[in-house]
């Protein structure tokens, strides 16, 4: 896959008016853009190391509240860290409880720790809260369904889980047959 960029201005490194090829100097008096959004937007591009640490800054500025708990959790998932994602997300659901993402998210964790009879309550309780209004909570539960069912009889088939966040972005998790 190739990606082509436009550029706004000539640009290269004699573009700036001052002469300075050099990044721009930092204004310590200017605002800082908020670390979820530009968290939210590196775990889009798969930068989870960088929206980890965006996280963690959003957390440093805005306390532990559901939203940064989720993304941070999240985040960890992403990186394979499942323990301190999992520990991260039940932190989430008790801050918000009726936050039907923070339930899915815990969910994907539980299915890729093996733990599915108890994911799939989980999702349950996910898809209940959104109504059934979210594809992605819908398909993960009957995933998880199918896998209880399928458990039964020992079948083990390759299971894709969706990661959904607040907003108009999810971020697809997938599990490979090993």
């Amino acid at each position: 896959m190739t990606a082509t960029l436009a550029a706004c201005s000539s640009g290269g490194l004699g573009a700036r008016d001052d002469g300075n090829p050099f990044a721009p100097e930092i204004d310590p008096r200017s605002e800082a853009v908020d670390g979820l959004l530009v968290g939210h937007r590196l775990m889009q591009a798969g930068q989870h190391d960088l929206a980890l640490k965006n996280f963690t800054r959003a957390a440093s500025e805005q306390g532990l509240t559901g939203e940064v708990l989720v993304a941070l959790g999240s985040a960890n998932l992403a990186l394979g860290r499942l323990n301190q994602s999992e520990q991260l997300l039940r932190r989430a659901v008790k801050v918000e409880e009726d936050w039907p993402e923070a339930w899915n998210n815990l969910g994907v964790v539980l299915m890729e720790r093996g733990k599915v009879a108890e994911a799939s309550e989980i999702f349950k309780r996910a898809y209940a809260l959104d109504n059934g209004e979210s594809d992605a909570i819908r398909d993960n539960l009957r995933l998880a369904l199918a896998k209880v069912e399928n458990s039964l009889y020992g079948n083990e088939t390759e299971q894709e889980y969706k990661l959904v966040r607040r907003g108009s972005s999810q971020y697809l998790i997938r599990r490979l047959s090993g």
